[in-house]
C-alpha cells in the first residue's frame, strides 16, 4: 500500500518538510514527521502504524515502539497509546531485514486441500513452522517454497504464507495463505475468533469431570523465558475439553480452544494436574511399552518422546467464496500407536 499524501512528510537536511509518495520499500530506514489526520481508522499506535507502512509486522512495529523510537507530540510512546486528529508522530522505519530463504527439497509437505487461494497442510512432528532464531533452514515454509510457485508476501520476507502457527512437535492442520487477499481473509478470522479449533490430546490421569470449561488467563512465565503459566494479569486464555477414552492412567481428550495464546493448551492441562504426555516443559512423561504393559522397566525405545497433541479438525470460511470449510488430518502414526496401546493393556475394567 502507498503512503497516502495527506500530511505525510520527510525531514530534508534543511529542516524543511516535503511531501512523500514513495512505496513502503523506499521509506525504510527514513526518518519520518507526519501529523494523524481525521479519518482515524485504528486509535491504537501500532494498529495505525501497521495500517500506513504494511511492509512491516505489527510485531516488528511494536518492537520499534518499546525501544522508544516513535515519538508522539515529541514524546515518546507506547503500542496502545491512543491518537488524536492533529498528533505529531516522528519516528525513523526500520530498515527492511533481509533473509535468504533456501526452498528445500526434502521437506516433506502433506497436503490436506489446495486451490488457487490457499493450502491446508497436515504438519509433521519436530518441524518448526517458520525461520526463526537459530532456525534458518528445514522449517515448513522452507519445505513450501520448494513445492508451491506462490504464496502470500503480508507477513514479511521470512514468513511467506504463515497465517497461524503450530508448536515445533504439534501436528496436524495448518492454513497457508497463497495470495496477499487470502492472507488478510484467513488471518482475520483467527483474530476475531470464528475459527473452529479441535485437537486430540493423551493426557496422563483421567479429569474428574467429563467436559469442562478451563478459564485462566495465561502470561510469559515469571522465571523461564520460553515457558507460559497462568497468570492473573494475563490475557484471557479458555479451552473447553471433553474426555472421549478413559485408560488405567491415561485418558483421550478433545480439545477446543476458543482463545489461541501461544502454549494454552498444554499449560492448561498442566493447570488441571493432567499434563499431556511427553510435554516435559509442563510436567509430561516420556512413556515406554514396559509401562503399559506393567512389566519390568528394559532397554527399549519409546512409545511417545514428543507432545501427545494433534491438530485434528479446523473449521475456517473460504478466503474468497466464504463456504465453510472443515478441514481434517488423521492422527499420526506414533499417536495412533500409543492409543491402540493403551487400548490393549490399558483399558478399565
Amino acid at each position: 500500500m502507498a503512503c497516502s499524501k495527506e500530511e505525510l512528510t520527510q525531514q530534508d537536511p534543511t529542516g524543511n518538510s516535503k511531501d512523500i509518495l514513495q512505496e513502503n520499500g523506499e521509506l525504510a530506514g527514513q526518518q519520518l514527521v507526519f501529523r494523524v489526520g481525521n479519518n482515524l481508522k485504528f486509535r491504537r499506535l501500532d494498529k495505525y502504524l501497521c495500517g500506513r507502512f504494511n511492509q512491516f509486522s505489527r510485531t516488528r512495529l511494536q518492537k520499534l515502539i518499546k525501544q522508544q523510537g516513535v515519538s508522539v507530540n515529541g514524546h515518546p510512546a507506547k503500542p496502545g497509546h491512543k491518537l488524536h486528529p492533529g498528533d505529531e508522530i516522528d519516528l525513523i522505519l526500520p530498515p527492511k531485514e533481509v533473509r535468504d530463504l533456501i526452498a528445500e527439497e526434502d521437506i516433506p509437505i502433506d497436503v490436506i486441500y489446495e486451490d488457487e487461494d490457499m493450502i491446508a497442510v497436515n504438519k509433521q512432528a519436530n518441524l518448526i513452522v517458520h525461520p526463526a532464531r537459530g532456525y534458518k533452514h528445514g522449517t515448513l515454509v522452507n519445505g513450501l517454497m520448494y513445492h508451491f510457485k506462490q504464496l502470500s508476501t503480508v507477513d514479511e520476507d521470512f514468513r511467506p504464507g504463515i497465517v497461524h502457527r503450530l508448536d515445533k512437535n504439534t501436528t496436524g492442520v495448518m492454513v497457508v495463505a497463497k495470495t496477499d487477499h487470502a492472507h488478510w481473509k484467513l488471518s482475520r478470522q483467527f483474530q476475531e475468533r470464528t475459527t473452529q479449533k479441535t485437537y486430540i490430546a493423551i493426557v496422563h490421569g483421567i479429569p474428574e469431570l467429563t467436559a469442562d470449561r478451563i478459564n485462566q488467563p495465561l502470561g510469559v512465565h515469571p522465571n523461564v523465558r520460553e515457558k507460559y503459566a497462568i497468570r492473573h494479569d494475563g490475557k484471557e486464555s479458555i479451552t473447553f475439553y471433553e474426555v472421549l477414552e478413559e485408560f488405567r492412567g491415561y485418558a483421550l481428550v478433545k480439545l477446543s480452544p476458543k482463545t489461541g495464546r501461544t502454549h494454552q493448551l498444554r499449560v492448561h492441562m498442566a493447570y488441571l494436574k493432567h499434563p499431556i504426555v511427553a510435554d516435559d516443559m509442563y510436567g509430561g512423561k516420556v512413556v515406554y511399552p514396559w509401562q503399559i504393559e506393567d512389566k519390568p522397566s528394559a532397554p527399549q525405545e519409546p512409545l511417545m518422546d514428543r507432545v501427545a497433541l494433534h491438530a485434528w479438525k479446523l473449521e475456517i470460511d473460504h478466503p474468497t467464496t466464504k463456504k465453510r470449510l472443515t478441514l481434517e488430518a488423521p492422527l499420526p502414526p506414533d499417536i495412533q500407536t500409543f492409543l491402540d496401546n493403551l487400548r490393549k493393556f490399558r483399558t478399565n475394567k
